[in-house]
């Protein structure tokens, strides 16, 4: 039997019982849909993860206190970094191009009639650039206005609206941090939660000697945030943050560091092989789906086999061979997954783009995955129906013409 008289006897065959035809490629629709619908939502969250850590910068290091240890046993008082760690390594480290001290701390913030509490960071000049942030609005405060202690704030994206202003009618407005008046001079772009339990885009960034000496009283720093110039160069800066920072603390050969260093490209590969085997697991799951939409095409297949058995017998009295009764059936299976899976690309695109736009979630069709998922529907036609088709090329042309 040539290719395409198999085809149209298939699709008449299909044509011959629409409902039942629709129903066993609902299975596969839903299977394929699925997963691509679940692909989809783990690639989004990944490109997700990668777009804010990229945000946050990949050539960053973090520094934070640890535990200091005596006698191998830590302590129960955490050692803070300070201002001279941050002099120390501005100063020494040839493998960075910026430092940038934080200082943070929690404080009423009132503008008007409204009161807030949040974030107040005391750093440098530098911790736009370090940060990639740009200003929607205003400026940020200068090294020379740092050094003057001067009452400057720079709002994040999301402050302005918290205090019910606009953002660019707010810069030069005076706003009282823990009661003390400071003059709005920027506001940041927005950035987004990085996953944290604090939002950069509703923090208040002050600089760094004004909150020492007017606001908090401490040089105690929560984290220092290294800018290292070059990617290729980061473990070889590590290193070299490690030796400048044990002998500013003293720490004698052999004994543990009191503090830590975070590479943001860890971070970011932990965060991808994360959302990967999520991704993975889901698709997983949506495949079960697939298994059970191919034992039910292979159960309509041994229905129809049953059902058509007189004609499978005038077939073969009329000359068909047993490989043109086996390649009809196979046929057949084969384009009830195919038309099930084009469906499918339909359904789980759409589902896709609903997530995406009512939910707001972030989605990434992935070509690959939409062609991986046909591919797998054809097979499952395929696999699936070899029995239904073995078993009508295996009947014998006498019993199968006295079948009534």
């Amino acid at each position: 039997m040539i290719v395409g008289d198999g085809i149209q006897v298939s699709l008449e065959a299909i044509r011959a019982n629409k409902l039942r035809s629709a129903l066993t490629m609902l299975g596969i629709v839903i299977g394929v849909g699925a997963v691509i619908t679940m692909v989809a939502l783990g690639s989004g969250a990944q490109k997700s993860v990668q777009d804010r850590l990229q945000a946050m910068g990949p050539n960053l290091l973090t520094v934070y206190a640890g535990q200091s240890f005596s006698h191998g046993v830590a302590s129960a008082n955490r050692v803070s970094l300070t201002m001279d760690d941050d002099t120390t390594l501005a100063n020494n480290a040839r493998y960075i191009t910026a430092v940038v001290p934080e200082l943070p701390g929690q404080m009423q913030v009132q503008y008007g009639s409204t009161n807030l509490n949040l974030r107040i960071v005391g750093t440098s000049p530098d911790y736009v650039t370090v940060r990639n942030y740009t200003l929607t609005a205003g400026r940020m405060f200068s090294a020379g206005e740092n050094a003057a202690r001067r009452r400057l704030a720079v709002v994040g994206a999301s402050v302005p609206e918290q205090l019910g202003a606009n953002p660019v009618a707010l810069v030069g407005q005076q706003i009282q941090l823990r009661g003390i008046e400071f003059t709005v001079a920027g506001v940041l772009s927005e950035k987004g939660s990085q996953g944290s339990w604090s939002n950069p885009d509703e923090q208040i960034l002050i600089p760094i000697d004004t909150a020492r000496y007017r606001v908090m009283g401490t040089d105690r720093l929560a984290s220092i945030t290294v800018a290292v110039g070059d990617m290729r160069n980061v473990n070889l800066a590590m290193i070299e943050i490690e030796r400048w920072l044990r002998r500013q603390h003293k720490i004698r050969p052999g004994q543990p560091n009191d503090f830590q260093i975070r590479n943001q490209s860890d971070i970011l590969a932990t965060f991808e092989q994360t959302t990967q085997t999520f991704t993975f697991l889901l698709a997983g799951i949506a495949a079960v789906s697939l298994l059970v939409g191919g034992i039910g095409i292979m159960n309509i297949m041994l229905v129809s086999v049953t059902e058509r058995t007189r004609e499978i017998g005038i077939r073969m009295a009329l000359g068909a061979r047993r490989s043109d009764i086996l390649s009809q059936f196979l046929v057949e299976a084969l384009v009830l997954c195919l038309f099930g899976g084009l469906f499918g690309v339909l359904f789980g695109v759409g589902g896709a783009v609903v997530l995406s736009r009512l939910a707001h979630w972030n989605t990434l069709v992935s070509p690959g995955a939409i062609a991986l998922s046909l591919v797998f529907s054809a097979g499952v036609g395929v696999t699936f129906g070899i029995w239904p088709a073995r078993r009508a090329a295996a009947l014998d042309p006498i019993e199968a013409l006295r079948y009534e």
